[in-house]
């Protein structure tokens, strides 16, 4: 069917447009949404990425940290804003693909609702026990959970946070019982397993390799497929029998829905090249970051494979919001 002369003019003009509006931008600054309190790691890395686009392209990206509700409030806001690419937003593998699960009710949809922009990085975590614990490798922890169902205490930052998910994985993959017990924060949680008041914890890397040096916690294995820089001869839980086994903590960046496609791809142009600057780099490692990048194509379809595997913890292990 051949398309009058009439629309194709417009279609023609439209384009164009878009493409012009591409090249401009950004006119005016652009907000960029942390959906958490300033500080944190994903905090800290929106700034850092933040500062880098506005020295490129001219603008600044200030940051807006709109903390609550395990990140969803962030998310909202962005969602409900202007495609127009002035609002964009950095969250975590929680918000994106746990979230959905976890909230009977979600005030958007994490796929339907954002163009995706780029997977920023992805964090391994490590398991780690209480010296006291006598245990020395996985298999072994594996076979104490399984002597004493219910006895073994493991701790994590919160009600679906990254150690909750991963402990509940491990549990549903080795069919082992172990108590989750939640704190406000991840750092509470290392406090009470160098205490002895837990004996098992899936904590972020950075913050827990210090007291693996120090030998006050002993580490068992990685959450990642691949092994740590930081801790090369540590194996991952999959190298240890337990096949399959992924989750790290990862972040993205996306805009709201119907953003150009031609800002989207600026965007991500910039992003891939900031995540090559060596003080990019040096600074992700600080905090345990692995830079990722790609396509915005690649992470949206990583985004739908994580929520997926998500959905299948959160039922499987029946965790809820509280």
């Amino acid at each position: 069917m051949q398309i009058p002369s009439k629309f194709a003019a417009a279609f023609a003009l439209s384009a164009l447009a878009a493409g012009a509006a591409a090249q401009q931008y950004p006119s005016k600054p652009v907000r960029f949404v942390v959906p958490f309190v300033a500080g944190g790691p994903t905090d800290i890395q929106g700034r850092m990425l933040g500062e880098k686009l506005g020295q490129r392209l001219g603008q600044q990206f200030i940051i807006d940290n709109r903390g609550g509700a395990n990140g969803n409030i962030g998310l909202e806001l962005t969602a409900k804003a202007p495609p127009d690419g002035y609002t964009i937003v950095i969250a975590t593998v929680g918000t994106w693909a746990v979230n959905p699960s976890l909230y009977k009710s979600m005030p958007f949809d994490p796929v339907k609702d954002f163009a995706p922009i780029m997977q920023v990085s992805s964090s391994p975590g490590v398991l780690v026990v209480h010296p006291s614990v006598p245990v020395k490798n996985v298999k072994e922890l594996i076979a104490l959970a399984k002597s004493k169902p219910g006895k073994l205490d493991y701790g994590s930052s919160g009600v679906g946070g990254f150690g909750h998910i991963s402990g509940a994985l491990f549990c549903l993959m080795t069919k082992t019982e172990m108590v989750h017990i939640p704190y406000k924060s991840s750092a509470p949680s290392l406090t009470d397993l160098i205490a002895g008041q837990i004996q098992v914890l899936f904590n972020n890397a950075i913050s827990t390799v210090p007291f693996i040096k120090s030998g006050q916690t002993r580490a068992l294995a990685v959450t990642s497929l691949k092994r740590m820089q930081a801790l090369p001869d540590l194996p991952s839980l999959d190298e240890t029998g337990i096949k399959g086994y992924d989750n790290s903590s990862w972040s993205a960046v996306a805009a709201p829905a119907g953003t150009p496609k031609e800002i989207i791809a600026k965007l991500n142009s910039e992003l891939n090249q900031i995540l090559k600057l060596p003080d990019v780099q040096e600074k992700n490692a600080s905090f345990g970051a692995d830079p990722v990048g790609g396509t915005p194509e690649q992470y949206g379809e990583y985004l739908k494979s994580e929520i997926a595997k998500f959905a299948r913890v959160v039922k499987e292990a029946k965790i809820s919001a509280q």
